[in-house]
Parts: C-alpha cells; sequence; structure tokens
C-alpha cells in the first residue's frame, strides 16, 4: 500500500513538472492579422512581457496577464511586424499566454465608443490609460493630439505617446502609437512643432519635419529627446544624436522634463521651456538638436506652457502668460531668453484638470490659442482610464481687478448641440419642474443665470451632487474663492456641460472654469434642483449633445 501511494505520489509530480513545464513554455507566431488581444486581470501582479523578432528584442512592457478570467482586453497594433515570426515570452504567471490571440479586430469591437461609462463628447482612447496631452499641433489640416498612454493597463505605467487626429477638435480618430519606449526610457511628456526652414536637417524638399521634443525617463535620470516625421505624425524616427539636453548634473535632480518648444519670430529661434527641479527654464536652438541654457524662474511644477496673448484682443497690446501643470499663471513679457513676470500667481481653473498644453501652429487666420487639459477623471467599470477635456479658447481680458486669463469651449463644440428648450424668469421650483425630463441625460449642455436677491448663497444639483455652489458671502464657487466683476449684481452665470463621468463648468462667460468626476448620490431621487431662498432663475437654456463617435 505504502509502495503503491509512493509510485502515485512520483507519478502526480512528474505529471505536474510536465504540466508546469508546458505553461512555461514561450507562445511562438507568425503575425498574419493586424492586432494581438491579450486578457487582462487586476487580480495578478504585474510582470514583463517581451517580443523578440529573429532573436532580438523588439519590445517590452509590464502587463497584468490573466491567467484565467480577464476583467478586460487590451491589443498590441503588429502592423509593423506583418508576416514576421514572434517570440512571446512572459515572467510572470503563464497560466495566460495562450489565451493571447491574433485577429484584425480589437477584441470589445462590437461595442467600441457605446460602453457604458464611455465619455460621448470628450476624447478617451480605445484601451488602457491616458494622461498629460504632448504635442498639440496644428498642420495640413490636422489637429494632432498626443499624449501620455498605457496601452497595456488602465493604470499609469509602460508609457507610450498614444496619438489621435481631428479635422475639427471636436470628432477624433484614434491612430497607432505614435512614440514607444527605448534604449534611453520610456516616454514623458514633451511638445512638438513643424520645421518649415528644415534647421533640423530633418526635411526633404517640399515636406517639412513634424519634430517631437519628449522627455525620456529611466531610473537614474530623465534626458530630453526628438525624433521626426515625414507623413503628418503617422510614423516617427528617433534622432540618433539623442538626448539633446542631459541636465540632471546641472541641477542635481532628475526632475528635467516635459520640454515645450516653439519658434520665437522676433529672435529667430527656437525656445524650450524645461521644467527642472523647482521651475522653468529657458533654452535656446538653432536646430532643435542643440540648445543652450539662457534663464530659469522658480515656483511652477511640470508640463511648461509660455506663450502671447492680446489683451482684449489688441494686437498692439500683448502680454505673454506661463504655467505649469497645477494651471496657475503669471502675466509677464519674454525676450526671446527670459520671462519677466508682471503679475500673479492666478489660476482660471481647477478641479479634475491638470497639466494642460495649448496648440503650435493655429493658423494666423485663426488666430486663437487652443488648450486641451488631461481629465483626472475614472470611469467606472472601463477597460480605460482618463480623459481629455473639452478644447477651450484661452484670452487675456481686462477685469476690475487687472488682466485676467480666461477660458470657454471652443465655438466648433456647438455643433453637438441642439436646443431642446429656453426659459426665462423663473422661480427655483418652477425651474426644477422643467428640468425633470433631463434628469437622466447622458449629455447635456445647461446655460443658466440665477439672481440671490435674498439669499447668500444657491446654486444647481443633479441628484445630490453640487454642479455649482456660489457662496456670495464668502465669494466662493464650489469652494474656490471666485470674486464677480459686478461685486453689486448678486447675479452669476453658469455654461454647465455633462458627459456621462464628467461635468464642465464655464462660470460668468469664462472667467472661472472647473471640472469633476460625475457621480450622483444613488440615495438621492431629486434630479436636477435648483436650490436658495427666493432666487431666481433669470435665464436657462438646455441643449442635448449628440456623441463624437461614429
Amino acid at each position: 500500500m505504502k509502495v503503491r501511494t509512493r509510485n502515485v505520489l512520483i507519478l502526480a509530480s512528474a505529471l505536474m513538472t510536465c504540466i508546469s513545464t508546458v505553461e512555461a513554455q514561450d507562445l511562438t507566431m507568425k503575425i498574419t492579422k493586424k492586432y494581438l488581444n491579450l486578457p487582462v486581470s487586476h487580480q495578478t501582479d504585474r510582470a514583463v512581457m517581451t517580443f523578440d523578432v529573429g532573436g532580438k528584442q523588439e519590445r517590452a512592457f509590464d502587463i497584468r496577464l490573466a491567467p484565467e478570467n480577464p476583467d478586460y482586453w487590451v491589443f498590441c497594433d503588429m502592423s509593423a511586424l506583418k508576416n514576421k515570426e514572434i517570440k512571446i515570452s512572459y515572467n510572470g504567471n503563464k497560466a495566460g499566454i495562450n489565451k493571447i490571440y491574433q485577429a484584425d479586430e480589437i477584441a470589445g469591437q462590437d461595442s467600441m465608443y457605446t460602453e457604458t461609462n464611455r465619455p460621448q463628447i470628450h476624447y478617451t482612447q480605445r484601451r488602457g490609460w491616458n494622461n498629460d496631452p504632448n504635442g498639440l499641433l496644428h498642420y495640413d489640416g490636422e489637429y494632432h493630439l498626443f499624449y501620455q498612454h498605457n496601452p497595456y493597463e488602465r493604470d499609469w505605467g509602460n508609457m507610450h505617446w498614444g496619438h489621435a487626429v481631428s479635422k475639427d477638435l471636436i470628432h477624433w480618430e484614434e491612430l497607432p502609437i505614435a512614440l514607444y519606449p527605448d534604449e534611453h526610457g520610456t516616454m514623458f511628456s514633451g511638445s512638438a512643432v513643424i520645421d518649415y526652414d528644415n534647421t533640423s536637417g530633418f526635411g526633404k524638399k517640399g515636406t517639412p519635419a513634424m519634430v517631437a521634443i519628449y522627455t525620456a525617463d529611466n531610473p537614474e535620470k530623465q534626458v530630453q529627446c526628438i525624433a521626426y516625421s515625414l507623413d503628418k505624425g503617422r510614423t516617427w524616427t528617433k534622432y540618433q544624436g539623442n538626448p539633446v539636453i542631459d541636465s540632471k548634473a546641472k541641477w542635481n535632480s532628475k526632475d528635467t522634463r516635459d520640454p515645450k518648444v516653439f519658434w520665437h519670430k522676433p529672435s529667430n529661434k527656437w525656445v524650450l521651456v524645461l521644467n527642472e527641479r523647482d521651475g522653468h527654464s529657458i533654452y535656446n536652438s538653432d536646430n532643435l538638436k542643440d540648445w543652450t541654457f539662457e534663464s530659469h524662474i522658480t515656483g511652477f511644477w511640470e508640463c511648461p506652457e509660455l506663450f502671447e496673448l492680446p489683451v482684449d484682443g489688441n494686437k498692439n497690446n500683448t502680454k505673454w502668460v506661463m504655467y505649469g501643470a497645477s494651471g496657475t499663471y503669471m502675466i509677464g513679457s519674454f525676450d526671446g531668453k527670459k520671462f519677466t513676470p508682471e503679475a500673479g500667481k492666478y489660476y482660471y481653473s481647477t478641479g479634475s484638470i491638470y497639466a494642460a498644453q495649448t496648440f503650435t501652429n493655429i493658423p494666423e487666420s485663426d488666430g486663437r490659442r487652443i488648450q486641451i487639459g488631461w481629465g483626472r477623471i475614472s470611469h467606472p467599470g472601463m477597460p480605460f482610464n482618463g480623459m481629455m477635456l473639452l478644447p477651450t479658447e484661452l484670452s487675456l481680458r481686462t477685469t476690475k481687478d487687472g488682466v485676467r486669463l480666461f477660458s470657454k469651449p471652443i465655438k466648433e463644440f456647438e455643433q453637438l448641440q441642439t436646443k431642446a428648450n429656453q426659459w426665462s424668469s423663473l422661480t427655483a421650483d418652477k425651474a426644477n419642474d422643467l428640468l425633470q425630463q433631463y434628469n437622466d441625460a447622458g449629455t447635456l449642455r445647461i446655460r443658466t443665470t440665477i439672481k440671490l436677491s435674498h439669499a447668500t448663497n444657491a446654486g444647481l444639483n443633479l441628484f445630490g451632487q453640487s454642479l455649482l455652489n456660489y457662496d456670495m458671502n464668502f465669494n466662493l464657487v464650489n469652494g474656490v474663492f471666485y470674486s464677480p466683476e459686478d461685486m453689486t449684481g448678486m447675479e452669476i452665470t453658469a455654461d454647465i456641460i455633462l458627459d456621462k463621468t464628467s461635468v464642465e463648468v464655464f462660470i460668468d462667460n469664462g472667467a472661472y472654469s472647473y471640472s469633476m468626476e460625475r457621480r450622483p448620490d444613488l440615495k438621492n431621487k431629486e434630479g436636477f434642483h435648483f436650490w436658495g431662498n427666493n432666487i431666481e432663475v433669470k435665464n436657462l437654456e438646455v441643449y442635448t449633445l449628440r456623441s463624437i463617435w461614429k
């Protein structure tokens, strides 16, 4: 009996070793389809997956490969490796490696853009994570949106540059990944320009180079690199002389990142604004490759911006605006080498917005300074995370407190809206009754003006969430200090834009704005609810909104 049991145990052990050996095998396949679909589970730890082609590593990334039932699927675009044999290795739990499959469609393609919590009027990537917008650029009729992207999970990591294009800044088409991690590190934030005069030498006759300037991040340091494209950003070649700036030693800090580059016509130089240690540095270059440090200003963190705007639309009276990822800004002057602040720091937008950037190369005939910010907003149950907030037009206007930055939705957004109703001079109760039919709308735009003649504070809720809370006693809007232009008017105007998972609100024609995740109180059955002692809803407009997705 004991001998028999021992033999059974030896046989079982050998069988388990065999199974383990089978499970531990790498996966080899010839690429015949456009995509590889990979299962992801957040019940397992991240591990490294590699693709080898011809004995050479083609890419490596972290992924939570699902050993059993996946939470969702992600994909790799394999177009560049068509008809090549690849070996897929994984140093984690390999039980799920045989679930990887090829197809000409992304897993879940049939429900793409119609998922329960998919934003319908904001850009989101098909799968994975996004954060900072990068390389915002207009060229040859297209607006380019690059962004920080983890294609393999809905959490931060594996930083690539994602890419999307639009003809109107509203409807977006997601393109293949633009920049992949390399020997210098993962792809952190940066910007892009069109080198019309071929200062870099990357262009060819009749085709100026689109040049991306980005941070490569590795455990030791952050360095600045460049890449170029001659086919409108569809494919990219990294400069063999990278990095073009390595400033860790100068600052004794790893925090040297997020280059913003533009052409400064008066000095006939490229200008690069770089966040270094405790603020923004200015660099100059003639060719986008060789950079000279010029100046530094403290008090900003990450994702620099620097641009010129007319005051009150007067092109003969302009000022420069500098800000960082938080959006707090200074107003001043710039001579090509040094930014000299005159006023600030101020804020114009708060809430979920972070790391906003503005488009370069917008035609002079347009003349607008258009911004897109990252919305730090989740989408419950979805295989993607983060979003881009609505594009807004920035302007400088004279106020009672001095010159300030305003932000309002671009006019192109109005193509999505259909006017449903408009009323005037309503009591709060009457306004609430009229709005009940819109309680469950996934997307909606509401413009309203309320007068607080007999109230110190008033506002508008939706299922218990405060869309607008104006405290006239403490000068607060949703808890943030706001002082209206007319202190005695006792009125406030709000432009409220609702998507499935987000809320954006623009106060008094863009004097202040804020954004947040849409979080209804599931126990609250009120729906839309104006509140405030004897307030007057002077104006109430409701617009339904069409999806940006086909």
